[in-house]
Formats: structure tokens, C-alpha cells, sequence
């Protein structure tokens, strides 16, 4: 009886990511339905709430409570950074502001914000980490974090068009973009890259000595339905042709590579 009570003790612990991760999908597949006004924009917070609860007890579960709060704090710290630092100079994104509609901020940056580096980044750490398995030892580190980076910088070519959509920032210079978008900066997405190759380095170094206690199903379900999902809504309701191909086009590799990998397995 005893050993039933603390494999049920494991087991439920393990699924806690999967309750906002589902919960995410679901409130996502709203967001293209809704007019553009406050039931949007409350559904936009609730999925970027839902998206670092996924993160947050992702970590926990696998790795332990102290990564878990390790992941959340190194996010946020680096995110509001790298965020004040960009509003005060514009490196290295290029010179944006924000709208109120994200609400209360941190040296002018809203609070929404590193919620949403932290959605983004643990899934995307997670899914480096298993497209660079088979890298070697020596080189496995540097690869992790140039995937992982690549993988966060791609993730928001789908989604800050959207966001300069939705007019919750605004882009002072956003030429020269990447063909077929034209609302954000080709400098976005290099400071997307050098942010990302710092933030990874940290989450690298906090979390790769940590053996995993459970699967990566759901923040790779979340990683997955925000960009795959992300470009279908682009595609057919949002009007956002350019980085819905954009967001195709960054997926497919990773998909060869994980197709491949489940084959040689």
C-alpha cells in the first residue's frame, strides 16, 4: 500500500505542467475569434500567465523546486535587463516603445514581459537539448546554446508582429525586416539572438547537471501550438501572411531533425 501511495505521489506532481499547457491551447485557439479590444487582450495576458506556469512547474517537476525557482528568477532578471536597457538606448533591438495596454512596469518595462521571455525560453532550452544529443561532448554546451537561442529568436518572428498588431508596442524604425514583414526591424531579431545566447548560457549552466524526473511533452506543446499554431492564426484570421510562412518555414528544420532523431531511435 505504501509503495502505491508514493508512485501516486510521483505521478501527480508530473502532469501539473499539462493543466496549463492544455489550458494555453485552448485559450489561444480564441485569440484570432475575438475582436480586437479588452476580451483580446485578456486573453492575450492569460495566455502568457498560463505559458510561465507551464514553464515554471515544468522545471520543478523535472528538475526540482530550486531550478524551477532558478529558471523563473534568471528569466525575469534577464528579460527586464535587456528590456530597460533597450527602451533607454535601443541596443540591441532598435528603438521601440510600449503601449499602456500591457499595464504595470519595471523600469518601463510591463510585467507581462518577462512572463513571456519566460514562456518562451524554457521550452526553448528544452528542445536544443534534444536536437543537440547526439553532438559531442565537447561541443555540446556551445551547440545547446546557439540552438536554444536560435529556437527563442525564431519563436518571436512569429509572434511580435502579432503583438505590433494588437498595438501593444510600436517600432520606431521597423525597416529594413525580413521579407514579407514589415512591422518589425531586422535589428529585432538580432537582438533577439544576443539576448537569447545570454539567457541560455545561464539557463544552461543552472539546469544541464539536473537529470530529468519526467517527459518535455508540454512546454514542447506550448513551443509547438505558439508557432506552428501562432502561423496557422496569421495565416487564415489574422491577416499576417509574412510571418505566417516565416514561422513554416523556421519549424520545418526542426521537424526534419526531430523526425529523423525518433527514426534512429
Amino acid at each position: 500500500m505504501s509503495g502505491l501511495l508514493e508512485a501516486r505521489a510521483v505521478r501527480r506532481p508530473a502532469g501539473a505542467p499539462w493543466v496549463p499547457a492544455v489550458l494555453l491551447v485552448l485559450t489561444a485557439i480564441a485569440y484570432p475569434l475575438l475582436d480586437p479590444g479588452p476580451a483580446r487582450d485578456a486573453v492575450s495576458w492569460t495566455i502568457v500567465l498560463l505559458g510561465s506556469a507551464v514553464s515554471v512547474a515544468h522545471a520543478t517537476v523535472s528538475r526540482g523546486a530550486r531550478t524551477g525557482a532558478g529558471v523563473l528568477g534568471v528569466t525575469a532578471a534577464t528579460a527586464v535587463v535587456f528590456e530597460s536597457v533597450g527602451l533607454a538606448t535601443g541596443f540591441p533591438y532598435g528603438q521601440y516603445t510600449y503601449s499602456d495596454d500591457l499595464g504595470p512596469t519595471l523600469l518601463g518595462v510591463p510585467f507581462l514581459v518577462p512572463l513571456a521571455w519566460l514562456m518562451m525560453a524554457w521550452p526553448s532550452w528544452l528542445l536544443a537539448r534534444r536536437l543537440t544529443a547526439g553532438v559531442r561532448p565537447a561541443r555540446q554546451r556551445p551547440a545547446r546554446v546557439a540552438v536554444a537561442a536560435g529556437v527563442f529568436a525564431g519563436w518571436d518572428v512569429v509572434l511580435d508582429p502579432q503583438m505590433v498588431q494588437a498595438g501593444y508596442w510600436t517600432w520606431a524604425y521597423p525597416q529594413p525586416s525580413l521579407p514579407g514583414i514589415d512591422t518589425v526591424p531586422l535589428t529585432n531579431l538580432a537582438g533577439w539572438l544576443l539576448a537569447g545566447a545570454v539567457l541560455m548560457t545561464l539557463l544552461d549552466l543552472l539546469a544541464v547537471g539536473a537529470a530529468p524526473r519526467t517527459g518535455d511533452g508540454a512546454p514542447l506543446l506550448v513551443l509547438g501550438w505558439m508557432t506552428l499554431g501562432g502561423a496557422l492564426a496569421h495565416a487564415v484570421w489574422l491577416g499576417l501572411p509574412g510571418s505566417a510562412a516565416w514561422g513554416v518555414l523556421l519549424a520545418v528544420p526542426v521537424l526534419v531533425a526531430l523526425a529523423v532523431q525518433a527514426r534512429r531511435s
